[in-house]
């Protein structure tokens, strides 16, 4: 299969259309974490009380980054693109639904995308889970394997493959996970070529 013939497109969101921003380190000291936990996964294994507090500051610590985000280099046009061939998009991120919006009205794409085909944390299992993604396929009536999940990190291709979707890693100068990317491309400028 080429890029050329997928007309259905999911894409995370941090690092992959917008510039990478997060100092991942620093929130989990700030919110107590092991620097080897994942963020979301500790948070929910808190009581009850306890993890709705540091959900609420983690939340507003993102929307400062969200109203800031700048778009990474050839997101936009890529963006812009597929949409204008027509083509159905679609946003799964570890982040807050309402805060991947504001992103993508910040970096100016946010009439791209139906807003009920951005999922974040709360609309479906973060990835690596492929929950989301099965999710987008079943809304858009679409079969797994015609769906592709872009991303710069291992969780977005190990969701996209538990889904059986294609892959594409973007935004890393090297393919890193060359077992879980059936494409890798430096930037989206050069994923823009191949489709």
């Amino acid at each position: 299969m080429s890029l050329a013939h997928v007309r259905h497109w999911v894409f995370d969101l941090d690092g992959t259309l917008t510039v990478a921003v997060h100092d991942f380190a620093a929130i989990r000291r700030h919110l107590e974490i092991p620097p080897e936990a994942d963020i979301l996964s500790h948070l929910a294994a808190l009581p009850a009380h306890e993890s709705k507090a540091k959900h609420a500051w983690l939340l507003e610590h993102e929307r400062a980054l969200a109203v800031a985000s700048t778009a990474a280099p050839g997101a936009v046009e890529l963006v812009r693109e597929l949409a204008g061939r027509g083509h159905r998009l679609g946003i799964l991120t570890r982040n807050a639904r309402e805060l991947a919006h504001i992103s993508l009205q910040a970096i100016g794409i946010a009439d791209c995308f139906q807003p009920n085909d951005v999922l974040g944390r709360d609309e479906a299992a973060h990835k690596p889970d492929p929950a989301g993604l099965l999710h987008l396929a079943g809304a858009w009536h679409v079969r797994h394997p015609d769906m592709v999940m872009v991303g710069d990190h291992q969780m977005d291709l190990q969701a996209g493959r538990a889904a059986g979707t294609a892959t594409v890693l973007v935004n890393q100068p090297e393919n890193l996970w060359p077992e879980l990317a059936d494409w890798h491309a430096p930037d989206c400028t050069d994923l823009r070529k191949l489709i």
